[in-house]
């Protein structure tokens, strides 16, 4: 059986990963929301690691609504991305600074 601290380690690696993501690469839209997911879904790991060690399920629910509003934020934004793309020609957040409705 793998102890709880290898799957917390892997947990704080990945959350690690995408904010360094989020900080060294804030030109690409598509990188940011990467980032945002790997986020999301290493949150969700340690959720699942809990409550599988607590022998509670309420880690498990937990995850089913992150991966609902994971799934949300993943099409919604990319819908804007294709929006922005068409209009733009460009996913460059350097060149997005000035958004006209």
């Amino acid at each position: 059986m793998i102890p709880l601290s290898h799957f917390l380690v892997l947990g704080a690696i990945l959350f690690c990963l995408s904010v360094v993501g989020i900080f060294l690469n804030r030109k690409n839209v598509i990188i940011l929301l990467m980032s945002i997911e790997l986020m999301l879904l290493s949150v969700n790991m340690n959720f699942v690691t809990f409550s599988h060690f607590l022998d509670d399920g309420a880690g498990q629910i937990f995850v089913f609504f992150i991966l609902t509003v994971a799934a949300a934020e993943a099409a919604i934004g990319l819908a804007i991305l294709v929006v922005l793309f068409r209009n733009r020609q460009t996913i460059n957040v350097a060149d997005l600074n000035q958004l006209k409705g």
